[in-house]
């Protein structure tokens, strides 16, 4: 069993069947949750008094839903939460002192404004009747409240919306956010100012921008006719392709696919293979299962749920270099967090969400155009039992003699090859390849990478370094099912790593599924922060036409 000593233990219950705190997705109260496994499959059943009985498949694969608690980390929380007598969660919502992980992402709607209008989609201006959209100086203080976030400052925000590039003052806010320290800054689009306006993706990036988050469903465009109402394909692809052209370097573009079960599931591999292919620009594929917003019937929901272990099977299923086994909770990177923390001195991001929120893996494409899974060369499981041991002797009495053993740097260490016989680098850091490279089968590692330098760059120096020469030489793989009502636990809620900051008063930092799902706070907070989409009509034009920038 994985675990970490101390205030990371994880107070998880762990194993099925359990119970947990969910909530009715009529009336939105809180309600008891059973948690069990059924045909191989791992279930939720609940009951409200009110609105009757309801019941949806959690994961489809209990074998990997019990593999992935093994993974399971509690972080400490903030220091400085806004609600700081919270009593019943996520009612008292914002972020409050029965929240265990600090923001590792944050999202801020600028507007709700939406240049299309989207059948699935639960953030637009049409269908809400309202237009949400805060200010530049509301937008500046909403960044400073993130960066103010204690013990671990927030390091990475994601515009959001609506459509954040109709954004009037978008250029304005990116450099904003790059001016108060993050170290990275990404924006969720449908891609279409990024299409029409060729210079649209040079202008982002020389204003700071670091990663564009595309929405991109399929290749095929009965997809898009289907869940977004109109052809996009063109769209997705000139938007590609602007991206690929800016200067000095692409703009890092991640494809974010919705999916829904019988509907764009088989995209699934097609959506990765075209990102291998286009690793020069595309820096990972984020799928995110259909979260389902309002009332469906049972039978509708269970045809088109989509888990993430279905997300798995289908890259096994529709791929020939990608397994099931290759995916892991997002959680399994705690360790080097935590040992970065404790080595170098100050806190970095523990992504320690809850093991079923997230899954991921990494894909490396060597010389001659072949994707490698990390997994191929790196023994996952036996590295991360390493981390821990590594963690707690660093926690043990000698653990100071030990950090300045793993922070010295060797002179010359003896160079490594890869695949194909090419040199994949020197390791920098002798103490730390006798604990962790008997992990890393060097005979399998693609050309020009070095795993343990990989891990020195992290432990012993703090910086980027070759960790950057792998981001760019790597595609990340992962899947983010957010809750509905239907599957909401509250446990998840509780581990949040995802969220989103209000332009409150007395700013408000909330989970994304407390946001979008369980009590929809995001109603409230945009209601509060909005006039009427006729009103604004009267004094901008239409609400959703483009606004110049």
């Amino acid at each position: 069993m994985l675990c970490v000593m101390g205030a990371y233990r994880s107070r998880l219950i762990k194993g099925l069947p359990k119970t947990t705190g969910s909530i009715c997705p009529v009336c939105k109260n809180v309600i008891e949750a059973d948690i069990f496994e059924r045909d191989g499959k791992v279930w939720m059943s609940k009951d409200c008094p009110e609105h009757g009985h309801f019941e949806d498949i959690y994961w489809s694969n209990a074998k990997e839903y019990l593999r992935a608690e093994r993974f399971a980390y509690d972080g400490k929380g903030v220091d400085n939460p806004t609600v700081k007598d919270a009593k019943l969660c996520p009612a008292d919502c914002g972020l409050c002192n029965l929240h265990l992980s600090h923001t590792s992402l944050a999202n801020l709607d600028l507007t709700n404004r939406c240049n299309m209008n989207c059948p699935i989609c639960f953030a637009n201006a049409n269908q809400t009747g309202y237009v949400y959209e805060p200010t530049f100086e509301q937008v500046v203080d909403m960044l400073k409240e993130l960066r103010a976030i204690r013990p671990v400052p927030c390091h990475a925000v994601q515009f959001a919306g609506g459509e954040p590039t109709i954004y009037p003052r978008l250029f304005d806010v990116i450099s904003k956010a790059r001016e108060l320290g993050f170290a990275q800054i990404q924006i969720a689009t449908n891609g279409i100012k990024l299409a029409h306006d060729p210079t649209f993706a040079q202008r982002m990036l020389d204003a700071g921008m670091h990663t564009v988050y595309l929405q991109f469903d399929g290749l095929d465009d009965e997809q898009y006719l289907k869940t977004r109402g109109r052809r996009m394909l063109d769209i997705k692809m000139k938007a590609i392709e602007n991206c690929r052209n800016t200067k000095p370097r692409p703009l890092s573009t991640v494809l974010v696919p919705t999916v829904v079960n019988g509907i764009n599931d088989d995209q699934v591999g097609k959506i990765l293979k075209f990102a291998v292919d286009n690793i020069d620009v595309i820096r990972g594929v984020v799928y995110q299962p259909v979260s389902f917003a309002g009332r469906i019937s049972q039978k509708d929901r269970l045809s088109q749920r989509f888990t993430l272990t279905d997300l798995m099977d289908r890259c096994e299923e529709q791929t020939d270099f990608l397994k099931a086994r290759d995916f892991y909770p997002v959680p399994v990177v705690v360790p080097e967090s935590l040992l970065a923390s404790k080595i170098l001195g100050r806190d970095f991001v523990a992504f320690t969400a809850h093991p079923h929120c997230g899954i991921a893996t990494y894909i490396l494409v060597d010389d001659l155009g072949t994707p490698i899974p990390v997994t191929e060369f790196v023994d996952v499981d036996g590295l991360t039992r390493a981390l821990i041991k590594l963690y707690n002797r660093i926690n043990s009495p000698t653990g100071s003699l030990l950090i300045k053993k793993l922070k010295a740097v060797p002179a010359k260490p003896a160079a490594k090859l890869g695949r194909h016989g090419k040199s994949i680098g020197r390791a920098t850091s002798r103490p730390l390849e006798k604990i962790l490279g008997k992990y890393i089968d060097y005979s399998k590692t693609p050309s020009g990478i070095d795993m343990v330098e990989v891990l020195a760059s992290i432990f012993s120096k703090g910086t980027k370094g070759a960790v950057g020469e792998f981001a760019w030489k790597s595609l990340l793989v992962s899947g983010m099912h957010f809750q509905d009502g239907y599957n909401y636990d509250i446990e998840r809620v509780k581990r949040c790593v995802i969220h989103y900051v209000t332009p409150d008063p007395v700013m408000r930092i909330v989970p994304f599924c407390a946001y979008n799902g369980g009590h929809e706070l995001r109603y409230e907070i945009e209601r509060k922060y909005s006039i009427p989409v006729e009103e604004w009509k009267k004094q901008h034009g239409s609400a959703d036409e483009p606004a110049d920038q």
